[in-house]
């Protein structure tokens, strides 16, 4: 389901690029122990454009040996980091905020062209390099009430060590901040390894953290094809990373932990989801609709906490429907990030293409009936647009919660009601790890990000992510 807007474009991607102001954030090599560097194997892979596979870049295509020099190098630099006071890594990380908030618009530029999307990501993802760069002052331990006179417990909390970070391509800025964010001002060093479709956006953090004077070897970027597989069997593997963070899909996600635990790793694991979004027939409506509209469209669908599911009370079914349907043809400009007055880009690949039109097609078979939308954008090369939409009736509460639950993953849940006892009865009930009523927006810097099932371990974001970064230490003084 699309909207019937679409706005043709004439720009090329090169051209685009070269309107970035700051050529200098626009990086063709791997940022390793303060230094641009290619692999070892001199080979390198294309970067196209989602919305006109055009190829806007090529960069380096490492292998484990140009990941074992990263891992070498945070390893040296994580020696001198660790000592560094909460202070002093709070005020680079505040740097590093202000010089993303001062480039802003050169890094939406490069994000939109390798990404297809909008500008608003880089504000976000710049909120949690700000947030971190507070919380790392906040690292709390404990002193314990002693069952001996001649004692004390103390609890303190020492940064893991090196930290190997895996991130996808749907938020090439934020999902790099939340976690690097975290694990800088916890005191740890990270070796990133970006999705092959969008690295610029994560070299041009790289060449900013840079400027802020974090010092060499604390941030590492190690830059391949999704078919170099031994990039990220490497980290998973060597002795020297002591935690994994990780972002996409459950399938990876635990082959990944499987090849973590034969060291031990501290993991932290934000997987799939296929959140539920139920309209009871109670709710208002309209902010129902402008809340699905923003749930489910946002960043084109590639999202792991958009609707995936949506269940309409039968009452109410008919009239959400017609609201929702005219919201999507009006609002939903769709065509090139970087064209005027488009809202909506194309999806980044085109297996995400090739699985919106099964399931399409698995929907029809079933009896289910396009309203709108329905086909490729063929006006737009290569016309790569969705997602889908699927929206369900239900007939009572009991029902509607058991067919949430019925799933493996259990990461977001959307539900509106203006009944207060019904909000805390499905609130409680929800087998996921973030809840929005009467929202359809839950993600911000200061709340725990994560879920439950198979979404996944461990949160993101908020004083409980930077927990994720740090291991506790019990000390038995005795006097």
């Amino acid at each position: 389901m699309v909207g019937n807007t679409v706005i043709p474009t004439t720009l090329t991607s090169l051209a685009e690029l070269d309107k970035v102001s700051d050529k200098t954030l626009i990086r063709s090599l791997a940022y390793v122990d303060g230094k641009w560097v290619s692999g070892a194997s001199q080979q390198m892979f294309a970067v196209l454009d989602p919305a006109t596979q055009q190829e806007i870049g090529r960069l380096p295509n490492m292998d484990a040996a140009d990941t074992r020099a990263a891992i070498e190098a945070a390893t040296t630099a994580f020696e001198s980091w660790r000592k560094t006071t909460a202070k002093e890594r709070s005020l680079l990380l505040q740097k590093w905020y202000q010089l993303i908030i001062e480039n802003r618009e050169d890094l939406a530029r490069i994000m939109t062209l390798e990404g297809g999307k909008a500008f608003g990501e880089i504000t976000y993802g710049a909120s949690f390099i700000e947030f971190f760069a507070e919380e790392a002052k906040r690292a709390y331990g404990d002193v314990i009430p002693s069952p001996l006179r001649n004692s004390r417990m103390l609890v303190t909390k020492q940064p893991v060590g090196v930290v190997g970070i895996i991130t996808p391509y749907n938020f090439p800025n934020a999902m790099i901040t939340r976690k690097a964010g975290a694990a800088l001002a916890a005191g740890c060093t990270v070796v990133v390894r970006p999705a092959h479709e969008t690295p610029f956006s994560a070299l041009a953090l790289c060449e900013l953290a840079e400027r802020a004077g974090i010092p060499k070897g604390v941030i590492n970027m190690v830059t391949a094809e999704s078919t170099t597989p031994e990039v990220g069997l490497e980290l998973t593997t060597n002795a020297a990373v002591r935690k994994v963070s990780f972002t996409g899909s459950t399938a990876v996600g635990k082959l990944l932990m499987g090849q973590a635990s034969g060291t031990m790793k501290k993991v932290s694991m934000e997987l799939g989801g296929n959140a539920p979004f139920i309209v009871f027939e109670d709710a208002d409506l309209d902010v129902a609709a402008e809340q699905l509209l923003a749930c489910k469209f946002r960043n084109s669908g590639q999202t792991c906490v958009c609707a995936n599911r949506i269940y309409v009370h039968e009452s109410v079914y008919d009239a959400f429907v017609a609201k929702f349907t005219k919201l999507v043809s009006d609002r939903l400009k769709i065509g090139h990030g970087l064209s005027a007055d488009v809202n909506f880009g194309p999806l980044i690949t085109e297996c995400g293409l090739a699985k919106v039109e099964a399931q399409l097609a698995r929907a029809l078979q079933s009896g289910g009936e396009v309203v709108l939308g329905g086909h490729r954008v063929e006006a737009l090369a290569p016309g790569r647009f969705g997602p889908l939409c699927p929206i369900f009736s239900f007939s009572s509460e009991d029902e509607v919660v058991r067919r949430a639950n019925s799933v493996e993953v259990g990461l977001a849940g959307y539900f509106f009601s203006r009944d207060v006892g019904r909000i805390f009865r499905v609130a409680d009930e929800l087998q996921v790890g973030m809840v929005g009523v009467n929202t359809g927006i839950i993600s911000t810097e200061v709340a725990p990000f994560g879920g439950v099932k198979e979404s996944g371990v461990g949160r993101e974001g908020s004083r409980y992510g930077l927990d994720e970064y740090l291991n506790i230490k019990y000390i038995n003084l005795a006097f």
